[in-house]
């Protein structure tokens, strides 16, 4: 995790903060890192002015000067504590569309990472669109964390998928190997690697109609197991020096299923996961299961990019901004 030097965090009402600070905290001590403060109006001052104007017929602007003035005052309590800590911290208050502005904020000020709460509601999916965005569109890592977990990881999980003849790809899960290594040594916390492997249309095989003999079925399956488990060991073989702290599970099945499972079972606190560009489509988790996978696990979550991933966010909007 020294990686992060320039931690994003994502301080408003919708988000249970609480617990990313914590974390923030720890990073920028551990890594000697900054960190910026950000709180996002879905409205800009003009339009909050208007609404204020209609709703007490006088005094508009006035209005949405003091709540922008009370949210900056919000968000430079939460940053006296950072700053008692010696942290360098920045406060920034915006207006606009929560991620895009996140993400605009992240290009320009080169973040490393963004943390940020899950949603306080608990009818709510368990990862908001907010989120789902931010996984998708966002540069550089995105660490949703669910309140109900302590700020320190204790049980986390690695998703990967070996494939060495696909570099990207292969890139991108030693970044996630990476990532879940250094935090599970950091947190002092177990990891689990876990690939899952299926053969595919193994269900239009066994059905009558395909006319396949069982025993052939089954040495196409074990052939495939004993693929698939041979790209993980190649990939595990860079990552012997954390064999003292992590299982390597090489599990039948659909991710889909699979893995929100094995986090229910076995207690999963941390989730780590890749999201990878497929066929033009920015933010495809290793595959096409990322939604199924994420809004199925009660558990706080970091994604990280391929190497080389560019956002589809601009700078050419204009953020409305009050600095501190």
């Amino acid at each position: 995790m020294k990686r992060f030097k320039n931690i994003l965090l994502i301080c408003d009402e919708q988000t249970a903060f609480e617990p990313a600070l914590e974390r923030a905290t720890w990073l920028a001590k551990s890594n000697e890192a900054r960190v910026m403060l950000l709180d996002v109006l879905d409205t800009g001052a003009s339009d909050l002015a208007r609404l204020f104007t209609q709703l007490t017929g006088s005094q508009g602007e006035f209005m949405a000067d003091e709540v922008r003035s009370i949210r900056t005052d919000r968000l430079e309590e939460r940053a006296r504590p950072l700053r008692d800590h010696g942290i360098k911290v920045a406060t920034k208050l915006v207006s606009g569309t929560s991620f895009l502005e996140i993400i605009k904020l992240v290009i320009a000020e080169k973040h490393d990472l963004v943390l940020k709460g899950a949603q306080r509601s608990t009818i709510s999916p368990l990862f908001c669109g907010l989120d789902m965005h931010l996984m998708r569109q966002c540069p550089c890592p995105v660490w949703v964390l669910k309140s109900a977990f302590k700020p320190k990881s204790q049980r986390i999980l690695v998703a990967v998928e070996p494939d060495p003849e696909d570099a990207r790809r292969d890139d991108l899960n030693h970044t996630i190997l990476q990532l879940a290594t250094s935090l599970a040594r950091q947190d002092d916390a177990t990891l689990d690697v876990v690939h899952v492997w299926h053969l595919y249309e193994e269900a239009t095989l066994r059905h009558s109609l395909a006319n396949a003999p069982a025993y052939r079925l089954d040495r196409l399956i074990k052939a495939q197991e004993a693929q698939s488990k041979a790209r993980l060991d190649a990939l595990m073989a860079d990552f012997t020096e954390f064999d003292d702290l992590m299982r390597v599970q090489h599990i039948k099945g659909l991710p889909g299923d699979v893995i929100p499972e094995f986090v229910a079972r076995e207690g999963i606190d941390t989730v780590v996961v890749g999201t990878l560009a497929s066929s033009g489509v920015a933010g495809l988790f290793i595959g096409n299961t990322a939604e199924t996978i994420l809004n199925h696990v009660n558990a706080s979550v970091l994604t990280a990019k391929a190497r080389g991933f560019i956002s589809p966010v601009t700078l050419a909007q204009k953020t409305k901004e009050k600095e501190t």
